[in-house]
């Protein structure tokens, strides 16, 4: 299900593109576009999540792909939460051998959590699930990574 390497790089570069024009556009608007940017040009990508920290929990601001109960979770709690007290990026390759992942559907094989940081402070994350084991890679990684960096900006 991964995309050729000249189709991801187009897509990346459209989504990234994405958040520079919709910065000025409102925090949930702009999360919105893309949340639905992600899940249609990566078709691995079969839930995109943006929780924001509000205290000790992270809130549901914005998704694409099957709903989940999990609107708040505390920090500390699943790997979201792992994510956020950590505040660095959490990969997991198989949820179900993760104790602490909080289930969102049994369909959901893997797991990839980027906090949206400014300096060293945790403002939100992106949490993407995949139903294919093992889905995310380092590009994954570097590019989810990069789009954190321009949603701290908008924040």
């Amino acid at each position: 299900m991964s995309l050729p390497a000249s189709d991801r790089t187009a897509a990346e570069r459209e989504v990234l593109s994405l958040a520079d024009r919709t910065a000025g556009t409102g925090l949930d608007a702009a999360l919105e576009r893309l949340a639905s940017a992600l899940q249609s040009r990566f078709p691995h990508y079969t839930g995109v999540y943006f929780y924001w920290l509000e205290g000790d929990d992270l809130r549901l601001r914005a998704y694409r792909g099957r709903p989940t109960e999990h609107v708040r979770i505390p920090v500390g709690q699943g790997i979201c939460g792992r994510a956020a007290r950590e505040a660095r990026t959490v990969l997991v390759d198989d949820v179900n051998a993760d104790p602490s992942y909080l289930a969102c559907s049994l369909e959901t094989r893997s797991e990839i959590v980027v906090p949206i940081m400014r300096g060293k402070t945790v403002l939100g994350e992106i949490d993407i699930d995949s139903d294919v084991p093992a889905a995310f890679t380092d590009a994954d990684r570097s590019f989810l990574e990069k789009l954190a960096v321009r949603i701290a900006v908008m924040a």
